[in-house]
């Protein structure tokens, strides 16, 4: 073994073994909610910390079920699928169209898109609701999916991705007799499929963590969401039940790494290939 060859097998060690470190102490907070979960209240505050108890027990997920999480899993479930299939859809087609379609006004309605991105979530919290209240959509999914069904995000990513699309593609599908809104679903979706999953896990991330919109439109404790009920779990006291809270924690955290591991090689191609116009 040479001496360069024994330089690039160490450096390359050192790097790994950091990547390591650093990997681990990103998964301190999972292991110590999964640890948390499995703990009798004794243990939760025990110095030294416990890390694997000798007295594991399911008393918390049996408790947080008590409570409905089984209920509020599957309004979470709805709630964040129909916002990701709907956001889907719209950004979709505005990024195609700001992409591929020239029409009066384009480069000044996507720099005015774009400019929102600017405005404070806050900002818009109360004329949002006013509207929510004058439509008659309070306790319901819908102010919560429709508000956010185009988001200026959303249309952006797409349009980066849709842009590296060859337009001769399009003109060929066109020239076959194919109508416009088939050269989008026929042509251009099955050829962006990577991006379009790689937005869908945002939004789906993004609409499962959401806690803000379901607090305010949301009223029927039937509708709650995890996040809803990871925070009623809180006593006002200093007392909360933590073992209970981060059972909650670990129910909403899983499901959300199976869709990571699943398609995380469709999250690198779809992010990367949207990064780079050819």
């Amino acid at each position: 073994m040479t001496v360069q060859t024994l330089e690039r097998f160490t450096l390359r060690s050192f790097v790994h073994l950091l990547l390591l470190v650093l990997a681990l102490f990103m998964l301190l907070p999972f292991i110590w909610t999964l640890s948390t979960s499995l703990k009798p209240f004794s243990e939760v505050f025990h110095r030294p910390p416990i890390v694997i108890s000798s007295n594991m027990t399911l008393d918390g997920f049996r408790n947080v079920l008590d409570r409905g999480a089984d209920q509020t899993f599957v309004n979470t479930l709805i709630l964040a699928t129909a916002s990701t299939v709907v956001s889907l859809f719209f950004c979709t087609l505005g990024g195609y169209a700001f992409a591929k379609y020239i029409f009066p006004g384009r480069r000044f309605l996507f720099a005015f898109l774009l400019a929102t991105m600017l405005v404070p979530p806050a900002v818009t919290i109360i004329p949002k609701y006013r509207i929510v209240v004058e439509i008659g959509w309070i306790d319901s999914f819908l102010a919560i999916i429709v508000p956010n069904a185009a988001t200026a995000f959303g249309i952006f990513f797409m349009r980066q991705y849709v842009s590296r699309f060859p337009d001769e593609l399009l003109d060929a599908a066109r020239i076959d007799g194919c109508s416009e809104f088939g050269v989008f679903r026929r042509v251009v979706v099955p050829a962006i499929s990577p991006g379009i999953v790689s937005l869908g896990l945002i939004v789906f991330m993004a609409s499962w963590n959401n806690y803000l919109e379901p607090l305010i439109y949301l009223k029927s404790p039937d509708k709650f969401t995890l996040t809803q009920l990871m925070m009623s779990l809180q006593a006002p006291n200093g007392e909360s039940p933590f073992r209970d809270i981060m059972a909650v924690g670990v129910i909403s955290i899983v499901p959300l790494v199976m869709l990571f591991f699943l398609f995380q090689r469709r999250i690198v191609e779809g992010i990367t290939a949207g990064s780079i116009k050819e």
